[in-house]
């Protein structure tokens, strides 16, 4: 009864912080009070539904959805409109404020939908299990998983993938990244899976200015090249064998201290390299499945890039092209194409196997950022999603997943984990008449 009463608490706390900002009287002093008070205005007339814990999981062979990351503090004391608004589970506004000939000031409204849409209220678990954790029987079924995460620099995809910040310190936990790696040895260990004699190996390296380098061998340079059997492979590649979450983010934490970074005009501490981090199960010395986390690098508009030196620009340049042959194969295996050109980049020649395969199955992170000021960015990275998996507004949702002995294995563990709490404190629809 104790524990009802306080998620109860929770959810009432929550909807009065979600619906504070929609009742509060615009304040006229605010350098955008006009475009504000716009906003505002439509914001009242939306019955807001968001996604809640309670939603069915459903089965998608390719599933995009996106995420909003809050207002940070740097964009608060600069006074920044947030111009996103989540009216419902699969849907996402952007308000963009143009100004007309004669200067009368007015908002521009685009609607996207996808197969999921989070706020900025909901938390990494959540994500998760909407997300990456469906992928998890794609690999015991002997497949290939693979998840991105993908957006502007500094809209969120590295906290996503790898877990909330403190400070400089990533708490490497509380990611995508950990959650994967617990669901595995989690079903490995359970009755369906522990007479197979799988182990699991992972492996860790990035792709910077169409050169592969392994992270978890001191950033070494490697080699990609095709065998006589047109399988894809990085020669010499460092495989770690674990045997527990332990390892993984001891991997993780290596890894992720020899990335490439940079300082672009929107984030000091930009990701200027694809990481892939990969878990494979192997039975013996034979490849079983194998799931693909990928925290794609920031991408950025050319005109953000015109002040920066030369080697910037040809990372932008290199990032850029990279990511378009991404999108090309992946909306070629969506439409069951007889060609997917994975040769275009040296990212999409890594992931071959992810696109190729009836049991191939991947997941979209579009992370977006908020701000008045990030705007043109936002609206580029939810194109950009759009192109991967055109929905329209008459696209029938996908079937929900099967109900299987493994996956409420699954469930019942991230329960377990104290996610079930969290995310009736955080994620509990509210409406607005």
């Amino acid at each position: 009864v104790k524990e009802i009463d306080k998620i109860k608490k929770n959810r009432d706390e929550r909807r009065a912080k979600i619906s504070q900002p929609l009742d509060e009287e615009v304040d006229h002093g605010h350098p955008n009070w006009e475009f504000a008070q716009m906003i505002q205005d439509y914001r009242r007339d939306l019955n807001i539904q968001p996604l809640s814990d309670s939603e069915t999981v459903r089965d998608h062979r390719i599933c995009v959805c996106v995420r909003k990351r809050p207002i940070n503090r740097k964009e608060s004391n600069k006074r920044i409109l947030d111009v996103l608004t989540l009216p419902s589970k699969d849907h996402i506004l952007v308000h963009e404020p143009k100004l007309k000939v004669d200067l009368t000031k007015y908002l521009e409204n685009h609607q996207f939908r996808f197969d999921y849409t989070f706020d900025q209220h909901i938390p990494n678990d959540v994500v998760y299990k909407y997300t990456a954790q469906p992928l998890i029987r794609t690999i015991f079924d002997q497949g290939v998983a693979t998840c991105f995460a993908y957006g502007q620099t500094g809209s969120g995809k590295t906290h996503t993938m790898g877990g909330e910040f403190e400070g400089r310190d990533q708490q490497y936990s509380q990611g995508i990244y950990a959650f994967a790696a617990r669901d595995v040895f989690d079903l490995i260990a359970s009755p369906k899976y522990s007479g197979e004699n799988l182990s699991v190996h992972c492996s860790f390296f990035e792709i910077y200015g169409g050169k592969v380098f392994d992270l978890l061998a001191s950033r070494a340079k490697r080699r990609v090249l095709e065998d006589g059997k047109a399988c894809v492979n990085v020669v010499d590649l460092k495989e770690t064998h674990v045997t527990g979450v332990g390892g993984v983010l001891a991997a993780i934490t290596e890894g992720s201290r020899c990335r490439t970074s940079g300082q672009t005009s929107a984030n000091p501490h930009s990701s200027r390299s694809h990481a892939v981090f990969q878990i494979m199960l192997r039975k013996g010395r034979k490849l079983y499945g194998k799931f693909s986390l990928i925290d794609l690098a920031g991408n950025e508009r050319g005109a953000d890039t015109q002040s920066a030196n030369r080697a910037t620009r040809l990372e932008g340049a290199e990032i850029n092209k990279s990511l378009l042959a991404l999108k090309e194969c992946i909306r070629a295996m969506s439409m069951n194409a007889s060609h997917i050109p994975f040769r275009a980049s040296k990212l999409t020649q890594v992931l071959r196997d992810s696109f190729i395969g009836e049991q191939a199955r991947t997941c979209m992170i579009a992370t977006v950022a908020p701000g008045q000021n990030s705007v043109e960015c936002t609206l580029n990275t939810l194109r950009y999603a759009d192109r991967v998996k055109e929905l329209g507004p008459d696209a029938k949702p996908a079937p929900p997943l099967t109900t299987e002995s493994d996956l409420a294995y699954m469930h019942q563990s991230l329960r377990s984990q104290g996610a079930r709490s969290r995310c009736e404190a955080s994620s509990t629809p509210y409406h607005r008449k």
